[in-house]
């Protein structure tokens, strides 16, 4: 999962990534009720900037000694946009991500999506200004059916 942003009173991008943890995709038919739920690795924060990283993962920011997993839940779909529910640092907030499915010829099937964050509607607000308020996220995730 790759994320932008931007810092120093934005003047200057940010880019780094989150490792997903585990993730299950149920499709159903109709596809409007299929289900998705991905937990992020909070403690995962990479932007290459060491002193920023720790800074992140920190209590100030993501808190991940006490929040070490981010969740998305998403229960329905409407035509290209997943409704769901992101949590971060025990906060949920409802998030609606458009995405983009292409189907590949064994039956499987890659998802794109992207949605901007905003930091302080998860009551993440150190550093007012200087720290990027908006992450802009993106995941791609390749589903395989299981047996």
């Amino acid at each position: 999962m790759a994320f932008r942003t931007r810092h120093l009173f934005g003047l200057a991008p940010v880019r780094g990534t989150f490792g997903i943890r585990a993730g299950t995709v149920d499709v159903t038919e109709p596809p409007g009720s299929s289900r998705i739920r991905v937990e992020i690795d909070a403690a995962s924060f990479r932007t290459g900037n060491g002193a920023r990283d720790g800074s992140v993962r920190s209590g100030r920011f993501l808190d991940t000694g006490r929040h070490p997993v981010m969740v998305f839940v998403a229960e329905t779909m409407e035509g290209d946009v997943l409704d769901g529910a992101l949590t971060v640092c025990g906060t949920t907030r409802p998030v609606r991500l458009p995405a983009e499915v292409s189907v590949q010829a064994d039956g499987s099937f890659t998802a794109r999506a992207a949605v901007r964050i905003d930091r302080a509607e998860f009551g993440i607000t150190a550093l007012r200004g200087l720290a990027g308020r908006y992450l802009d996220m993106s995941v791609e995730a390749r589903c395989v059916r299981r047996a």
